[in-house]
């Protein structure tokens, strides 16, 4: 049987605004916050199920909006970039947050909340839709280093590749691509999800910080962008592994190619001599030597026609 952890749930309050973060909730726990809050025992199903697309539901009627993001996270259990799912309510006097695993931007935050008395007041003041975009600002801001560390892969990989390790570096490439796809099924229905978000999330915003959240949107936009270049570099330095790799074939087939037209006609002349006839000079000295002779010659003069024709 599995054994689940068990849900995490931190409160805090100021200026009339409270942040509830609950890590791994439990369906106890979601439903004790539904029945807090008011909120339609469908987003309850969706909290507590094992995975949703990022989506934004607009309760206009009972006050809050619903919204389910998804954000890149190394999952060390299986060394491979994995979504996490971050739900999150908000309405006009609270912000929960939900993710499914710890985010540590999320966390880290609530910590500087708790420990800092005056950015929790200076945050908690500005309403709900602020402390959201500072959420929102943070997860995002965590995605880039993703982008940078593997950009440096793709830098190691490239080196590697002119060193002599084209073989080596097949497992690399194969590992950094899935990467970058797994990076790019994140990030790519969050995008729309995000447009979406920015239009509703207005009526929890004061007008002076309504163009906040178009800040997150051009975040999630340079992520897609990058992630494109990186695609295109992976794909650009796979094909020229196969390239480098074939190229380095070629020159050992070039090689055992020579190797074996310059052997073919000292064949020939020791199999003419090795018949059981007679010959000029059998059982001499002269006779031996005089083979040797125009054996050496004519490797002289297929080494030197190859070298003519470039071929060496």
């Amino acid at each position: 049987m599995v054994a689940y952890p068990a849900p995490v749930v931190h409160e805090l309050s100021a200026s009339g605004l409270t942040w509830i973060n609950v890590v791994a909730p439990d369906v106890g726990t979601a439903q004790t916050l539904a029945e807090r809050f008011g909120w339609h025992p469908l987003d309850v199903e969706d909290v507590v199920s094992k995975r949703q697309r990022p989506k934004v539901d607009d309760y206009e009627e009972d006050g809050y909006l619903f919204a389910v993001l998804h954000f890149p996270v190394f999952d060390s259990t299986i060394q491979r970039l994995n979504a996490a799912e971050l739900d999150l309510f908000i309405g006009h006097d609270y912000v929960v947050t939900v993710p499914n695993r710890e985010l540590l931007p999320v966390t880290r935050l609530f910590r500087r909340c708790e420990e800092d008395e005056r950015l929790r007041d200076q945050l908690f003041a500005r309403g709900s839709g602020r402390l959201l975009y500072e959420i929102l600002d943070d997860l995002f801001d965590y995605c880039f280093p993703i982008l940078d560390k593997i950009a440096h892969k793709l830098d190691v990989i490239e080196d590697e590749m002119f060193e002599g390790r084209s073989q080596e570096v097949v497992r690399d490439l194969s590992n950094v691509k899935q990467e970058i796809i797994s990076y790019r099924k994140i990030i790519k229905p969050e995008r729309s999800t995000l447009r979406v978000l920015e239009r509703r999330v207005e009526h929890f915003l004061p007008e002076e910080l309504e163009l906040y959240f178009d800040d997150i949107v051009d975040s999630a936009e340079r992520i897609w962008d990058l992630l494109d270049n990186s695609k295109e570099v992976v794909e650009a330095l796979e094909s020229t592994n196969e390239s480098v790799i074939s190229h380095r074939q070629n020159d050992v087939l070039r090689l055992l190619t020579v190797i074996s037209v310059t052997i073919l006609p000292l064949t020939l002349v020791t199999g003419l001599f090795g018949m059981n006839v007679l010959f000029p000079g059998e059982g001499t000295e002269a006779g031996f030597w005089g083979i040797l002779v125009a054996l050496g010659v004519i490797a002289a003069a297929a080494l030197g026609f190859f070298r003519l024709k470039r071929w060496l």
